[in-house]
């Protein structure tokens, strides 16, 4: 079966940083691409950021780009989200998921695993 649980949120002041991991069990996921959404109280969830089963290519919301950063380490079955320069609208849920795919999915509606989120909480 399979289990992505997601670490690493919680509170910090404007201007900090947080990683977020994300680890996988229940199968080898090689060949999984990995996205990173976010939902905020009262709004949609929305993308944040994905990357390519090979590490590759990687794909950023506008919102994100320039700070935060996805990785992956594949012998881990871990995915990461380096977030720098945190903004008090950068708080909510943060979720992980995985697909398998050759491109860099960017919409909730292509990944087919997810955890269960960490909250991210920003103060101004």
């Amino acid at each position: 079966q399979v289990q992505l649980v997601e670490s690493g949120g919680g509170l910090v002041q404007a201007g900090g940083s947080l990683r977020l991991s994300c680890v996988a069990s229940g199968r080898t996921f090689r060949r999984y691409a990995w996205g990173w959404f976010r939902q905020a109280p009262g709004k949609e969830r929305e993308f944040v950021a994905a990357i390519s089963w090979s590490g590759g290519s990687t794909a950023y919301a506008i919102s994100a780009k320039g700070r935060f950063t996805i990785s992956r380490d594949n012998a881990k079955n871990t995915v990461y989200l380096q977030m720098n320069t945190l903004k008090p609208e950068d708080t909510a849920v943060y979720y992980c998921a995985a697909v398998i795919a050759e491109n860099v999915p960017t919409t909730q509606f292509e990944y087919a695993y997810w955890g269960q989120g960490t909250q991210v909480t920003v103060s101004s």
